[in-house]
């Protein structure tokens, strides 16, 4: 059977293992020393008073508007490196565009448009997920935009997320998207300032 903790801040029971409240976010230091009973004349002159228990350090949740910017930095961040290659397929289908496909043989023109785009479409599909998963699964725990905010994705005890679990979160933006992104909007009033995605896959984000 597996070790159990319970916080002392909202009496959670959580796994002894775990760094951080999986309900209230109460990071787990390690547990004081029990006091020794306070002599008789303790605060007399000679007799030093009991130390005082240190203080418990709340960690807070990153919010909406917080996670809002932060995606504006990543979205740009991705767009930037892919340039050359959205010129490379998107600036060649534009140009037959703009000469005209009359101008070219109809059995070449059509088909370099629609593979330009596809290729295009999988690129920007494929190095959004690839950003994302790998900086949230490697030891900074956060995007370009996240990390400029002081914040870290992890699952629901504190630990690093492996990249599996951060594919997961990335594609189950989808589905906080396609419910009219009531699924991010969540994050501003979930308890943990979860989105739909977060609670799908068991992941936190936190302010450090």
């Amino acid at each position: 059977m597996n070790a159990t903790y319970f916080c002392n801040k909202c009496g959670t029971q959580n796994d002894a293992a775990a760094q951080f409240c999986s309900r209230c976010g109460a990071p787990f230091n390690a547990a004081p020393p029990s006091p020794t009973p306070a002599a008789p004349l303790a605060g007399v002159a000679g007799y030093p008073a009991p130390a005082p228990f240190p203080a418990v350090q709340y960690v807070p949740y990153a919010g909406f508007w917080i996670r809002f910017i932060a995606f504006i930095v990543d979205f740009f961040v991705v767009r930037v490196v892919l340039f050359p290659l959205k010129a490379m397929f998107g600036l060649g289908s534009l140009a037959i565009g703009g000469f005209g496909m009359h101008d070219y043989h109809s059995g070449f023109a059509l088909p370099y448009i629609l593979f330009g785009s596809g290729v295009l479409g999988l690129i920007t599909i494929g190095a959004g997920w690839l950003y994302e998963a790998l900086m949230e699964s490697s030891s900074y725990q956060a995007t370009l935009g996240k990390m400029m905010f002081g914040m870290k994705v992890t699952d629901l005890y504190g630990n690093r997320i492996d990249f599996a679990r951060a594919t997961g979160r990335h594609f189950a933006k989808i589905i906080s998207g396609l419910i009219l992104c009531i699924g991010f909007i969540m994050v501003g009033f979930t308890e943990r300032k979860q989105g739909l995605h977060d609670i799908i896959a068991g992941t936190l984000v936190r302010r450090t």
